[in-house]
C-alpha cells in the first residue's frame, strides 16, 4: 500500500493576513490554503512546515493522519480559559502532553496504531474537533479526562498512580468527545469503567432574568470594565471568560465531596473484568443463538424429509437421469438428492437405500468425478 499523510491547520480567533498566507504558499504549491486554513495531503514525500511553530504563531487546531495509522490533534486556547495548571494534572509526555507559549497553551493527542495500514476513506474531522476547543474554554474538561485515560491505555502510567478530578458528564459525551475517543481508538470498557464515577454534567442553560439578576449585583465601575473588555477584545475570549465567571458565581456553594480516588491500576483491573463479563454475555448470546438456529434447521430438514415420503421412487429415478448428463452440476444436484434419501433412510423402516447406493457406486465407477462427491458427502 502506498504511503498516505493528511496535514490541515486552522485558525479560528483570528484571519490570516495576505502576508502570512504567501509565506504558508512557499512550503506547499499544491496546498489548499485560505485566510483561516491550511489543508494538504502527500502520497509521497512529507510536510516541510513545523507544526509547532504554525501551532504558536498562526493556527488554533491542527489534524495530522498517516495510513500507517498515526493519529495527531493538537489544539491551541488562550491560557486564561484554560488554566495550564489544571491541564497538566491530566496531561504528561508522548501520546499527551500540554505546552505553554506566551499567553497560549497547546493540547497535543497523539495515537499510534502499530497494527499495520489503516485505510483513509474521509479527512474531513477537524471541523468537529474544534468544538472541543469552545467546550474545554467553557470550563468542560471531559477533553482531558479522555486523554489522561488514553495515556493509561497506553502504559504511559504506573499502576499506583493516582486519577485526576474526575469532570462530570462522562456518561454522556458529545458527539465531538465521542470523536476525540474513536480517533484515539480509546478501549470502549477502559472509558465506560472510568465514567463509573463521573456525576452529570450540570446544566448550562440560563434565563435572562437570571443573568439579570447576576448583572445587578455588579457595581458600575465593574460593569464599565466589562464592557469596555467586550468592545476592545473583538475575539471571543472576553465573552467567554465574562461567561464563565458568571457560570461560577451562580453555581451553588455547597458541592457534594467526590468520589474516592482510583489507582491506574484499579481502573484497569476493572475494565479487564468488565470486558471478561461482556465477553461472556456474548458468548453465552451467541450459544442461545446458535442453539436456536440449529432447532430451526432441524425442524425445517425434518419437515423437508417427512414431505419426500413416498416419493422415493422417483427420486432414484432423478438420480440416474443426472449422473446419465455426465455434467458436474448435475452430480452436485444428484448427490443433494442422494443425501435426502439417506437422512430419510434413517427415520424410515425397511429402506434398501444402502444397498441401492452401492449398486449406484458399482454401475457408475467409471465416473470418478461423481464417484468423488459421493465419497466427500459420506455416502
Amino acid at each position: 500500500m502506498s504511503e498516505y499523510q493528511f496535514y490541515e491547520f486552522r485558525a479560528i480567533d483570528s484571519f490570516l493576513t495576505d502576508k502570512e498566507i504567501s509565506h504558508l504558499r512557499s512550503y506547499s504549491s499544491r496546498a489548499e490554503i485560505t485566510s483561516t486554513s491550511f489543508k494538504v495531503d502527500y502520497s509521497w514525500g512529507n510536510f516541510k512546515g513545523d507544526e509547532d511553530a504554525w501551532m504558536d504563531k498562526y493556527f488554533d487546531a491542527f489534524l495530522y493522519m498517516a495510513n500507517w495509522g498515526t493519529h495527531i490533534l493538537k489544539l491551541r486556547l488562550p491560557s486564561c480559559l484554560l488554566d495550564p495548571s489544571t491541564a497538566k494534572k491530566y496531561s504528561g509526555e508522548g501520546c499527551f502532553s500540554v505546552r505553554e507559549k506566551s499567553d497560549k497553551i497547546i493540547i497535543s493527542f497523539v495515537s499510534e496504531e502499530e497494527e499495520g495500514c489503516e485505510w483513509i476513506e474521509n479527512c474531513e474531522k477537524l471541523s468537529s474537533f474544534t468544538s472541543l476547543r469552545s467546550e474545554l474554554m467553557r470550563g468542560d474538561l471531559r477533553a482531558l479526562y479522555i486523554g489522561w485515560l488514553y495515556r493509561v491505555q497506553a502504559g504511559d502510567l504506573k499502576d499506583k498512580e493516582l486519577e485526576p478530578p474526575v469532570p462530570p458528564g462522562l456518561q454522556e459525551l458529545s458527539s465531538s468527545l465521542e470523536e476525540l475517543a474513536e480517533f484515539l481508538r480509546l478501549d470502549e470498557d477502559l472509558l465506560h469503567i472510568a465514567s463509573a464515577t463521573s456525576r452529570p454534567m450540570e446544566n448550562l442553560d440560563f434565563s435572562r432574568e437570571e443573568l439579570q439578576k447576576w448583572l445587578d449585583t455588579l457595581s458600575l465601575s465593574e460593569k464599565d470594565r466589562i464592557i469596555t473588555d467586550l468592545i476592545k477584545n473583538t475575539a471571543q475570549t472576553a465573552l467567554i471568560n465574562l461567561q464563565q465567571r458568571f457560570l461560577t458565581d451562580r453555581a451553588p456553594k455547597s458541592i457534594s465531596a467526590p468520589s474516592s480516588v482510583r489507582t491506574v491500576g484499579q481502573i484497569l483491573k476493572a475494565a479487564d473484568l468488565c470486558r471478561t463479563q461482556q465477553q461472556q454475555v456474548e458468548a453465552e448470546k451467541n450459544a442461545k443463538e446458535r442453539i436456536k438456529r440449529e432447532q430451526e434447521e432441524a425442524s425445517a430438514r425434518k419437515k423437508h424429509l417427512h414431505s419426500l415420503v413416498g416419493f422415493e421412487s422417483k427420486l432414484w429415478a432423478q438420480i440416474e437421469n443426472l449422473v446419465s448428463t455426465k455434467q458436474s452440476k448435475n452430480y452436485d444436484l444428484a448427490i443433494k438428492h442422494l443425501i435426502d434419501l439417506r437422512d430419510l433412510a434413517e427415520i424410515s423402516v425397511g429402506s434398501d437405500f444402502f444397498a441401492r447406493i452401492q449398486q449406484l457406486r458399482i454401475e457408475h465407477a467409471r465416473k470418478p468425478s461423481f464417484i468423488e462427491r459421493i465419497i466427500g458427502a459420506q455416502l
